[in-house]
């Protein structure tokens, strides 16, 4: 029997991962441009199916970043339509003491997404639309509805992948209870690189171009 995935990302844990998994080794300079639907794909196992791709994020503030983003999540849109879907938090300024002066410094800060994979990880498993949870993200904050699942809900399966060089014990820990173990993506270089999109992603009348600050981060 056929045994549905949906996978939950993290965008920002996602996102920042490979960022910083960049300065390790350039070869992660190419995977910002990447078919997420693609990737997830790669990691089924016989007799798994992909349901969906949900991706929690939020807009940057800056016009940039936020432009470079667009196009990203624009193109994954237009290449897998219904299996992939966004889920969007906000950013917010948040204001702190500088430890340094007496000035105040304000710093955007991404809200909302924790509680969004939370509530959408459980509804699916309350409306019986997926038959496994895959998470990506090493916010040990989502301990607490992996719980519930695994409590309330013993036939679904669960599983973590933690994006490249982020890393939870709390969340190994919680997962070896359960006979399970984290999946590493940095140990997966290869998958993403076969998962990268080409520079222009063309359907129709529609066109997503990787943004210039992209195409040379491999570099």
């Amino acid at each position: 029997m056929t045994k549905r995935v949906t996978f939950y990302i993290d965008g920002f844990n996602f996102y920042f991962g490979i960022k910083r998994a960049r300065n390790i080794d350039k070869n992660w300079g190419k995977c910002y441009w990447i078919d997420i639907v693609k990737l997830c794909e790669s990691f089924l196992g016989e007799n798994q199916t992909l349901e969906k791709v949900v991706y929690f994020t939020a807009s940057p503030m800056n016009p940039s970043k936020n432009s470079r983003q667009s196009s990203f999540l624009n193109a994954n849109k237009l290449i897998n339509g219904e299996k992939f879907e966004i889920v969007r938090g906000q950013y917010m300024e948040k204001c702190f003491p500088c430890p340094f002066c007496n000035a105040t410094i304000s710093k955007p800060e991404e809200k909302k997404t924790d509680v969004n994979i939370s509530v959408r990880m459980l509804a699916d498993c309350v409306e019986d639309k997926t038959d496994t949870v895959a998470l990506v993200s090493a916010d040990s904050d989502l301990i607490p509805p992996l719980d519930y699942i695994q409590r309330l809900y013993p036939q679904k399966n669960i599983k973590v992948y933690f994006p490249p060089t982020n890393y939870s014990y709390d969340i190994k820990d919680k997962l070896l209870q359960h006979r399970s173990k984290p999946v590493l993506m940095k140990n997966n270089l290869p998958r993403f690189l076969k998962s990268v999109m080409d520079d222009v992603v063309t359907i129709g009348d529609k066109s997503f171009r990787i943004p210039e600050k992209w195409k040379n981060m491999s570099v």
